[in-house]
């Protein structure tokens, strides 16, 4: 079978090779003048691959017979089934060689036959002047020759009939099962000219001889040019001279004039009229388009067709669509975002703290706990009070660098609320890790810009975590005269918070205790790791308004506004009021008022009041006696116990 097989191949090479002999061997290549030639072949699955070769083979013998080349004859090769594939177009080979060497590489698409839709993309694609074809006014005819094996499966009679209305001349060549009638659809008039139909494709060749001999035929135009100027065009029988594109043949009808038609006038071009080949076109400045009258012109309103990716608004010009913002925006580089119009840029704002752009103006912020004042400027303090506060910072290893970095940003934000001021807030700052560091004390920094300069210098420890030393040295050292704390004597507040990330390595309760008796306000701020029971232990009671926690270091601002709330003193001593000592009689007469309104709602049996009081040089009324420098007591003998502790309280005060 295998050399059955080998054998008739065989054969069958030896008659194609035959064949492509005998068109070479049959005289001279055609010389019938220019000619767009396009081949459409069927390669759908009906054919089969040998039949294909004999084909391809019939597409490299007929390029034998004719004359190829840019000013002569152009071919072009389309294959289709279900779908149609340009081989090549009309412009893509202006050599032989370079054309047989793209039919052979062909590849069968092997699937439908859609004949029709190769015609259609023959007439719209294959003969358009961008794929080769070159122009009507040229007068080059235009070929296609359609070879099928089989009955078409879509209409082809319409847009055959479109084809040819076109100027396309069509011949059908059928092979083995090709449908007749479909033939006679497709090929141009007379039927029996451009209608080929053929036994099977060994038989072929016999259409290739008797197409060479439609286009062949004696060239009239080969005796010298018959005088043309530009180009002789020959025909059956006879030859007439034509032009190039944009001249017009002279009265001797071999000669060529240039056409300028605007030479006469603008033809009613409202902008510019422009010579064609032969003609004229009317052509509008930039920025519009010709209307559908091709003279008159109208603005491009480039916006139209959609807003160009612009955030805001399109606006069309002249030279193209633009983007535009809306009042208040800017446009930035890209040339379609808009953005806010920065006020605060380039402008004397005045505020104290921060501008914020809004609109067409700006406004001024204030940081947390501070709110803006009349002139919309400036920001109020912590209503003026004064505190001596000490901030102990965790720096121990697990806080880690970056979020040692955020706690440092957190202090100066309180520091952003309070009135810092060697007469109003003193702030002190210690770290602590395995051991304690006074980073700077409460008397060193008069302003918040120095506080927050010291702040951001400090250096992170990194070691372990000793709370309860912290908190010794708190008490210690920290609120000590000598450190900048003022004397107990004028009432100040002291307040200490206690910022930690973890579960201390040593007792906290012991100076915890120990520094609310020194009457020390504590507060303890816990973030991630920090134990609740270790911050209750620091804090001052109630510990629900001091007592702050945060999971993580990135959202501890949300606990600014209750900071704010509890150090800022509801009644603080504003600058410039005179600071009284409690054991003047003023003071104590106040303090006289409020116990008498005290005792008074007691049920006890019986009060004995007795005073003593020493002021030098001051006048005592009612039952005070004068004895000397010193100071004021107030004994209450009550058998309740809180009121002996309170008053007590207060006697040893004054006796301090």
């Amino acid at each position: 079978m295998r050399g059955l097989l080998c054998s008739t191949l065989s054969v069958l090479l030896f008659l194609l090779q035959s064949w492509e002999s005998q068109l070479q061997l049959a005289g001279p290549r055609c010389h019938t003048g220019p000619l767009d030639l396009v081949f459409v072949i069927d390669s759908s699955r009906s054919v089969r691959p040998f039949e294909f070769e004999t084909m391809r083979q019939f597409l490299v013998g007929l390029l034998q017979g004719l004359d190829v080349g840019r000013n002569a004859t152009r071919v072009g090769v389309i294959q289709y089934s279900s779908q149609v594939q340009s081989v090549f177009p009309l412009r893509a080979f202006s050599r032989r060689e370079d054309m047989e060497r793209a039919i052979r590489a062909l590849v069968p698409l092997a699937q439908g036959t859609m004949t029709g839709l190769a015609i259609q993309y023959a007439m719209n694609v294959a003969f358009s002047e961008a794929e080769g074809a070159r122009p009507p006014e040229a007068r080059v005819p235009r070929i296609a020759v359609i070879v099928t094996d089989g009955r078409p499966q879509d209409r082809v009679a319409e847009v055959a009939a479109q084809a040819r209305a076109r100027g396309i001349e069509i011949y059908a060549v059928g092979v083995q099962r090709a449908d007749v009638g479909s033939l006679r659809a497709m090929a141009s008039p007379p039927l029996d000219e451009h209608v080929f139909l053929v036994e099977s494709f060994d038989l072929i060749q016999e259409f290739g001889l008797q197409f060479q001999g439609r286009l062949c035929g004696k060239n009239a135009c080969a005796e010298g040019g018959r005088g043309c100027q530009h180009r002789c065009v020959s025909a059956p029988g006879t030859f007439h001279c034509a032009c190039n594109p944009g001249y017009k043949l002279a009265a001797d009808h071999r000669s060529c004039l240039a056409i300028d038609l605007c030479t006469k006038g603008t033809h009613g071009c409202e902008h510019h009229c422009v010579s064609s080949p032969g003609s004229y076109f009317c052509r509008c400045r930039a920025g519009f388009v010709l209307q559908q009258d091709q003279r008159s012109c109208r603005a491009i309103d480039h916006c139209s067709f959609g807003n160009h990716s612009c955030q805001h608004e399109c606006m069309s010009t002249l030279s193209g669509p633009r983007c535009r913002c809306r009042e208040g925006h800017d446009l930035l580089p890209d040339g379609r975002s808009c953005q806010v119009r920065d006020f605060c840029n380039g402008l004397d704002h005045g505020c104290e703290f921060q501008c914020v752009s809004e609109g067409l103006s700006y406004r001024c912020l204030c940081p947390e706990g501070r709110q803006l004042q009349a002139d919309g400027k400036s920001c109020s303090r912590c209503r003026e009070g004064h505190v001596d506060l000490v901030v102990l910072v965790d720096g121990s290893k697990s806080v880690r660098p970056q979020n040692f970095e955020l706690v440092k940003r957190f202090v100066n934000q309180i520091v952003d609320f309070l009135d810092v001021s060697p007469e109003g807030t003193r702030v002190g700052l210690v770290q602590f890790s395995s051991r304690v560091r006074t980073e700077f004390p409460l008397g060193r920094y008069g302003t918040a810009a120095e506080v927050k300069q010291a702040v951001l210098a400090v250096d992170y420890m990194e070691r372990g975590t000793m709370t309860g030393l912290a908190l010794r040295h708190m008490v210690e050292h920290s609120f000590s005269e000598a450190q900048g704390a003022r004397p107990r004597a004028l009432n100040i507040p002291r307040v200490g918070l206690v910022f930690t990330d973890g579960r201390s390595q040593d007792d906290v309760s012991v100076w915890a205790a120990r520094a609310k008796e020194e009457g020390i306000v504590m507060y303890a701020v816990g973030v991630g790791k920090a134990v609740e029971e270790e911050l209750r232990q620091i804090a001052s009671e109630p510990a629900e308004l001091h007592v702050s926690y945060s999971p993580d270091f990135g959202t501890m601002t949300h606990l600014l506004e209750n900071l704010k709330g509890s150090i800022c003193p509801e009644e603080g001593i504003s600058a410039g009021t005179e600071l009284r000592s409690p054991c003047e009689c003023e003071s104590l007469m106040e303090f006289q008022g409020r116990t008498l309104g005290a005792l008074e709602s007691l049920t006890q049996n019986h009060i004995l009041w007795g005073w003593r009081c020493g002021l030098e040089g001051r006048s005592i009324p009612g039952s005070m006696r004068r004895e000397g420098r010193g100071c004021c007591e107030l004994r209450i003998n009550n058998d309740d116990d809180d009121t002996n502790n309170d008053t007590n309280d207060h006697g040893d005060e004054c006796m301090g």
